[in-house]
């Protein structure tokens, strides 16, 4: 074989010149391509008494193949159809010539495609092989170019073939999310720039599923391309670092949206945003909205209820005022303020609120005077605040536990009833009387036998219409005189006499 002919055939593992072979495994980065290098030593073998693996058996084997061999001959099947209309002229349409280079991408798995290319297209397209090209100059003879060890035969071969293309964005359409960063990957690897760019102007263009945003993401960030194109693509998902500036416009934002859902129109809208925005919130768990602007909204939404209030008992016996559409004032005006308490409660806020609601003497005094049918939804925060109280997700001083039941239980005893018929799909009766019960007897026996008292009257007249709270009672009676007795010194003597 002719000196110029060994010399133009240079193929890893024939001959040591590895100027026309790489494999992207051991590229490092796209920006900084390397040639081969020698390959790593082998690793010690294990000790002999040291298994290397477990023997698989016929049926694992079977089943190994089983599930390997259709995804493999489907991306077999794949190349060979790009390759036919590449062969075909498909591609570019126009003749170039014969082929002046011989290009073998191999696969991990050993699968091998040779491609008959042409070195003009592939110096023109690729600063990579450009590079290694120029360096043999001889005219007229042709090229061995060997890619090894790739992940996807499939996306390197599809590479190539796309540097033939007259119309990148035209070739792109239609291809999935997953597929162009494949394709970026190996174009940033063999610095096929027009390749890059094509694929950034597809991903910048084309909707993201969220699955694909963190694919997305992740992809550019490796990749760290010179340009600033990745940049523009990430503003998508991302904006500047956070600051004070910043965050005082999210809690801008977020006041917004509440506000806009508060006092929204539509109530079937009112209540799918309610719904939506609150799980926004409980997901969002590295910022959280201002303090003050919760209970700036706490404070209007009481307002705004004690007005309504207000004027429920001066219409209620104008005869000209529908019933219904009071009952529907009132109604969304207490949603509204369990909503925020609900925010309050998710947030781990809602300590200043109970206090709040505690003092709210005007607003207890308007509700008794207004009929149950009317007003029982408005019973429905108390019960959440005990809710939270008794699992622990409000945490208040014992006065302010107390206050609040002094000031709401009488209420919440009144309204039970409804809120037990007309709320049974949004009312957890259990839940809220072991809400209540677990709030009492946070108090003192003192408290509790007021309050435990009073309810026994109460359950005896009302039965279902009264919270249940037994096992409040069974826990104070056992508190306050079963324990009492069996704490209390016994009187008797005990000798206790030393034998040597």
């Amino acid at each position: 074989m002719a000196s110029r002919e060994v010399s133009t055939m240079i193929k890893q593992g024939f001959i040591a010149d590895p100027s026309l072979s790489f494999s992207p495994s051991r590229i490092t980065s796209p920006a900084k391509l390397s040639t081969a290098s020698p390959p790593a030593p082998p690793p010690p073998p294990p000790p002999p008494n040291e298994s290397t693996h477990s023997i698989p058996t016929l049926f694992d084997m079977m089943s190994e193949e089983h599930n390997r061999e259709p995804p493999r001959r489907k991306s077999h099947a794949r190349v060979t159809q790009i390759l036919t209309e590449f062969k075909n002229g498909v591609v570019y349409g126009h003749s170039l010539g014969p082929s002046n280079v011989k290009l073998s991408v191999v696969g991990k798995d050993g699968y091998r495609v040779t491609m008959d290319v042409h070195r003009k297209v592939l110096s023109e397209k690729s600063r990579f092989f450009m590079e290694k090209m120029n360096s043999r100059r001889e005219k007229g003879v042709s090229h061995m170019v060997e890619i090894s060890e790739c992940d996807d035969v499939e996306i390197y071969v599809e590479t190539v073939v796309l540097m033939y293309s007259d119309d990148l964005k035209k070739r792109l359409i239609g291809e999935n999310v997953i597929k162009i960063l494949a394709l970026l990957k190996v174009s940033a690897a063999i610095s096929f720039d027009e390749g890059v760019m094509s694929c950034l102007e597809h991903l910048e263009a084309a909707p993201w599923s969220e699955d694909e945003e963190e694919i997305v993401v992740s992809c550019l960030e490796e990749l760290h391309l010179p340009d600033d194109s990745a940049t523009l693509i990430l503003q998508r998902v991302s904006s500047e670092p956070s600051t004070s500036s910043t965050r005082t416009r999210t809690d801008d934002i977020f006041l917004k949206l509440l506000t806009g859902v508060l006092q929204a129109k539509d109530d079937k809208a009112r209540r799918e945003m309610k719904v939506l925005i609150f799980k926004l919130l409980r997901e969002e768990a590295d910022h959280d909205v201002s303090k003050d602007a919760l209970y700036g909204l706490c404070h209007r939404c009481l307002t705004s209820l004690v007005l309504c209030l207000s004027e429920v008992t001066t219409q209620m016996n104008d005869p000209g005022k529908d019933r219904g559409a009071l009952m529907g004032e009132i109604a969304r005006e207490a949603d509204n303020m369990l909503w925020m308490v609900d925010i309050l409660i998710e947030k781990k806020m809602c300590d200043e609120f109970v206090k709040l609601w505690a003092d709210q003497k005007e607003l207890a005094n308007l509700h008794s005077k207004i009929p149950t049918m009317y007003r029982h939804e408005i019973s429905k925060i108390t019960a959440q605040i005990c809710v939270g109280i008794g699992k622990g997700r409000i945490l208040v001083n014992r006065e302010t536990r107390f206050a609040v039941l002094n000031t709401w239980l009488e209420a919440l005893y009144d309204d039970f009833g409804w809120m037990r018929r007309l709320s049974s799909r949004t009312l957890d009766r259990k839940v809220v009387e072991d809400g209540l019960s677990q709030t009492i007897l946070t108090l003192s026996l003192r408290q509790q036998q007021v309050i435990l008292m009073k309810w026994f009257d109460r359950f005896l007249r009302n039965g279902d219409d009264c919270p249940n709270v037994q096992r409040a009672f069974e826990v104070w009676w056992r508190r306050a005189f079963i324990r009492q007795v069996l704490a209390e010194p016994d009187a008797s003597q005990l000798q206790i006499t030393l034998y040597d």
